[in-house]
């Protein structure tokens, strides 16, 4: 019987080449879509965590706070439990930096270093949003040993702000490219089923039970699931490895492109095997007139 269903589906290819063919694109289009939307969302998230672990705070010494002290000092702001990263830049690291940032040298007219010894500070992640930003800023005002806390995330704050917009955007984008795709499915697996309507009341006749009638198109749909999402997986790969070397994008959100190729090949047969039973629904062994 299995075999019988296997031979049927395969032979709805040559019976309705036109609607087979239709299905095949109408499916492609839609895993293509789908994945593009993947793409959006996760490239979103993946590319706002990597903004957030680059944003520093600057925290700058007291004249009284001693070099031997540096490494409690450091203890103790690791302490706070928001800080992934801590550097030390001495007085005299910060005459490099200044003078490599303005190409100015003021020891000509100095005979002394104003520039005082900081801490530059990577925060966690999860501790990169405004609101958070500010108590860690407030907690570290009120060490003794530091006189000023800089932030310099103005711009990478407004980039998040984006970006949370983008996934919103991205996230309603989704859902109605869902819906379209599965509209663009059904609607294609409902030409083949009305053309053969004749065929199915004939079926129906001589006594063909229901399983007969839908499995061949059930499997005919799985397999055009398969297909479109190998020509999807095909055109994908060329597409991110063409623009791999030209779009550096990819290489700050760590594609991966094992999970997309996962996600195509389960998403094409997956949504041609849901719509094609959804479509099949209001058949029935009831013989209309």
């Amino acid at each position: 019987m299995i075999l019988f269903f296997i031979k049927e589906s395969l032979r709805l290819f040559s019976r309705a080449k036109l609607s087979s063919f239709l299905t095949f694109v109408s499916t492609t289009i839609a895993v293509v879509l789908i994945v593009i939307s993947f793409f959006l969302h996760q490239s979103s998230e993946k590319l706002e965590n990597y903004l957030k672990g680059n944003i520093s705070i600057s925290v700058f010494l007291t004249g009284s706070a001693e070099k031997n002290n540096v490494a409690n000092m450091e203890k103790e702001i690791l302490q706070t439990g928001f800080v992934s990263q801590v550097k030390y830049i001495s007085k005299e690291e910060a005459i490099e930096i200044f003078i490599k940032e303005t190409g100015e040298d003021f020891r000509k007219i100095l005979d002394y270093n104003p520039l005082p010894a900081s801490f530059n500070l990577k925060l966690k992640s999860e501790y990169a949003d405004q609101d958070s930003v500010k108590q860690i800023i407030s907690t570290l005002t009120s060490f003794p040993w530091i006189e000023e806390v800089v932030r310099r995330d103005d711009f990478i704050q407004k980039l998040l702000s984006y970006i949370k917009e983008f996934r919103l955007y991205v996230v309603a984008l989704t859902i109605i490219i869902l819906l379209v795709s599965l509209y663009l499915v059904y609607s294609t697996v409902r030409l083949i089923i009305n053309s053969r309507t004749e065929e199915f009341e004939t079926m129906k006749l001589v006594g063909a039970k229901l399983s007969t009638i839908k499995m061949p198109i059930i499997i005919n749909g799985l397999l055009i699931g398969l297909f479109s999402a190998m020509a999807a997986g095909i055109l994908f790969y060329l597409i991110i490895s063409y623009a791999g070397n030209y779009i550096s994008i990819l290489k700050v959100i760590d594609f991966d492109r094992v999970q997309y190729l996962l996600v195509i090949l389960f998403s094409g047969p997956l949504l041609s095997l849901v719509v094609t039973i959804f479509s099949l629904r209001k058949v029935t062994l009831k013989v209309t007139s």
